[in-house]
């Protein structure tokens, strides 16, 4: 018997995972058809993406962790289209009672009130003026957001009141709102960063499928670069065994297209993250697996996955060592972080408060 065979794929075109695993908070757990695995890829069912309004009543988030750079986050949706097999965010959406797997990239919550909401909690006399940072969770320029414009609603907002917000994506669609971006970065208000994970167009078609392209990305770079808005890349998430190798030309692309900052963070697996990037890594990169696993517990004290503050982003351990000084030499060689991009309220207008001027 060859143990080492390949097991079947089970992959759907265009989604980053084939299955729903069970959640934490649900008793009843429905199970696809086994047969349908069988199936010929064309004769597969393939479940479309469906949006569904999303009625909160609030729309700012505060987080108190070390390991975040930030306190105060927004996003404009729940749930990711691009599907991305890694994504540490997947468990979010089994409190509202879908899945980590399939659910989260198929199931996407739409919060179309943002802009409306965001304006009233700027009004608000409570507010006080401080940086906030979109997509802290999900991807705020995931491809609906082409139909929805909820970000670019956002967006408007913050431009006309002058409320610094940093922007993280891994989607070129950002390049878009150039001109709402330019506005904000004439008053310091502003600073984008593209998450790049991988060069390879093989690899990153199958870790983030509906993700933009890495040359796309590249070209994002670029145009917001050339617009005058600070921009810079997030190397996230390293996979130790998978990508932690491209690291260095991935520093050296990001830089030439323009950007003046990077980060990185390695590989998370929280909760039900483990099981579909370990069957991302069957149908994907099975002859990788292991090692790509033996990693990860070398970094997290022999777990998949440890979640206290000052370890989670980074690993410890000399795997963790060698991805800092690796990180660290490429960044400087490429020229990075070399100055900061510090966002002011300086030129912050509460809404209302030009006519409140007059008495």
């Amino acid at each position: 018997m060859n143990t080492s065979a390949r097991p079947p794929d089970r992959s759907l075109p265009g989604r980053g995972v084939a299955f729903n695993p069970p959640t934490r908070f649900e008793r009843l757990h429905l199970t696809a058809d086994p047969d349908a695995e069988q199936l010929p890829e064309e004769e597969r069912p393939h479940p479309r993406t469906e949006f569904f309004h999303d009625a909160t009543e609030s729309i700012l988030t505060k987080n108190d962790s070390p390991d975040i750079p930030f306190t105060v986050g927004l996003n404009p949706y729940r749930g990711c289209e691009h599907g991305c097999a890694y994504c540490f965010a997947r468990p979010y959406h089994e409190y509202l009672g879908f899945s980590s797997g399939l659910d989260f990239e198929t199931k996407i919550m739409v919060k179309l009130r943002a802009p409306e909401l965001l304006r009233r909690e700027l009004a608000s006399p409570r507010w006080e003026p401080q940086s906030i940072a979109m997509s802290g969770v999900t991807d705020c320029y995931q491809p609906c957001e082409r139909q929805f414009r909820v970000t670019r609603g956002c967006l408007e907002v913050c431009a006309e009141l002058r409320q610094p917000i940093s922007i993280i994506t891994k989607n070129a669609l950002v390049a878009r709102d150039r001109d709402l971006l330019g506005e904000l970065a004439r008053h310091s208000c502003t600073a984008v960063y593209v998450s790049v994970t991988s060069l390879d167009n093989d690899l990153a078609g199958k870790l983030e499928p509906r993700a933009s392209r890495p040359a796309a990305r590249l070209r994002a770079i670029r145009e917001l670069a050339d617009a005058g808005i600070p921009v810079g890349a997030m190397v996230a998430p390293i996979i130790p065994g998978l990508n932690d190798h491209e690291v260095p030309a991935i520093l050296d692309a990001v830089a030439a297209a323009g950007a003046r900052r990077a980060g990185y963070v390695v590989l998370r697996l929280p909760y039900a993250v483990k099981d579909v990037f370990q069957r991302w890594l069957d149908d994907h990169a099975p002859t990788k697996k292991a090692r790509v696993l033996d990693r990860v517990r070398a970094l997290r004290g022999g777990q998949l996955n440890v979640s206290e503050w000052g370890a989670r982003m980074k690993g410890e351990g000399i795997f963790a060592e060698q991805i800092r000084d690796l990180f660290q030499v490429a960044a400087r060689r490429a020229g990075l972080n070399q100055e900061r991009h510090a966002l002011s309220t300086a030129h912050f207008r509460r809404p209302g408060g030009e006519q409140l001027t007059l008495f």
